[in-house]
């Protein structure tokens, strides 16, 4: 008997208010929220997450980290101190454990004012007890977590702005030390992990080439200027997004602007088993950030409302609420 893979649990924040989406098999088109948390009086959040039961639900705000049931009982909440008053250039991010049991938290303490460095802070996901703390030789401005799949370690991708960005890979065990390794450069942003785990994606931050990188020791399995995608390296780039479409194709986006000054951007396949390019992708969106990637052949973009909406290359039943995907080439206007 094979068993069908657990839905992925996606979050949105729309009107103040935490939205989750079950990202399961069959399901494809604008989704509707499964669960709607609100956080507690008089907090903004900034980031979020759900446990897949969709009972729980952690987020931040730019002065602490809180955990609510879905009927909207506090378990738990750890304030940032000493509380800051800076209200824009931060944003704490958070993301649970493979196995549900940790919440890890990136604060971005130095850009809020609080006279230190950043610090990535793991909590006992029922307690909100600080498992273990590290301090990050950053001055980030917020950052981005990555779950591995199998071996349960976190990647984050810290932005600090033009200063460039740090990848910290961390490890916390029920029977063994915290481990925490930083990557040897500063001029590359994580992208994703492929679906296995086996590697991950990285794009120059001066935006000139993209790279893959085997876990998890980083070692550069093969790269890609701007110019391998066809694109004058002078006047094209590549973006700070993409990722993996499945275990053997990622998605790698250039964008850079036509002779009439308008932005443009285009999605390409790359073949990450023979590293060469397998032609490009249409996959509906406005923005070249809207794209989120979930490794099983199929992404979101934004859609009416803020609900996303999920594609496939594969044809899909085309219903009211279950739109059918659109065609894999790409029917834009060569730039």
């Amino acid at each position: 008997m094979v068993l069908e893979p657990q839905p992925k649990v996606v979050t949105r924040l729309r009107d103040g208010r935490i939205h989750a989406y079950l990202v399961g098999a069959g399901v494809y088109g604008t989704l509707e929220p499964a669960a709607v948390f609100q956080p507690r009086d008089g907090e903004e959040a900034v980031a979020s997450v759900v446990r897949h039961d969709l009972e729980r639900a952690v987020y931040t705000t730019l002065n602490g980290v809180v955990c609510l049931t879905r009927a909207g009982d506090l378990m738990w909440a750890s304030d940032f101190e000493p509380r800051s008053d800076v209200r824009h250039g931060h944003r704490p991010g958070c993301v649970l454990s493979r196995d549900g049991r940790a919440v890890w938290v990136y604060r971005p303490d130095a850009m809020a004012g609080r006279n230190r460095g950043d610090q990535w802070v793991v909590h006992d996901a029922d307690s909100g007890v600080v498992l273990t703390r590290y301090e990050l030789e950053t001055v980030g401005h917020g950052a981005c977590h990555y779950v591995h799949p199998v071996d349960g370690s976190i990647y984050l991708d810290v932005g600090e702005g033009q200063d460039g960005s740090v990848i910290v890979r961390g490890t916390v065990g029920a029977d063994s030390e915290p481990e925490f390794v930083t990557y040897p450069w500063r001029d590359r942003c994580l992208i994703g992990l492929a679906p296995s785990g086996r590697q991950f994606m990285t794009v120059d931050h001066g935006q000139a080439d993209v790279a893959f990188h085997a876990h998890p020791h980083g070692d550069v399995l093969f790269a890609l200027p701007v110019e391998a995608f066809g694109y004058d390296p002078e006047e094209s780039f590549v973006e700070w997004s993409g990722g993996y479409l499945s275990e053997d194709t990622a998605i790698v986006t250039l964008g850079g602007e036509s002779q009439d000054e308008e932005e443009w951007f285009r999605h390409h396949l790359v073949d990450v088993r023979a590293g060469t390019l397998s032609g490009e992708l249409h996959v509906g969106a406005s923005d070249p950030y809207e794209l989120v990637p979930l490794g099983d052949g199929s992404w979101l973009t934004g859609g009416p409302g803020d609900d996303p909406v999920r594609w496939s290359r594969a044809p899909q039943p085309s219903t009211p609420s279950h739109p059918a995907a659109p065609s894999s080439l790409d029917e834009r206007q060569q730039p």
